[in-house]
């Protein structure tokens, strides 16, 4: 699933501000993960799979850091 648009996350108390980054840190790190992979494949259907979640990855990271 990935977060298309920002979110308004002006009122968010540390501990929740700090549970965003770690979701961010994951996001970005299946990122690169799912790139690697799609560097990997031979098959061109799954290396697309992989590279569009990638994508799909970073645009939830990207979106997620411009709201806060």
């Amino acid at each position: 699933m990935t977060l298309k648009n920002t979110v308004n996350l002006g009122n968010i108390n540390q501990s929740e501000l700090q549970s965003l980054r770690e979701i961010i840190g994951c996001h970005q790190t299946m990122a690169t993960k799912l790139d690697f992979y799609s560097n990997q494949c031979q098959d061109q259907q799954i290396k697309q799979l992989f590279k569009q979640s990638s994508q799909a990855a970073e645009t939830t990271a990207t979106n997620l850091t411009n709201s806060l």
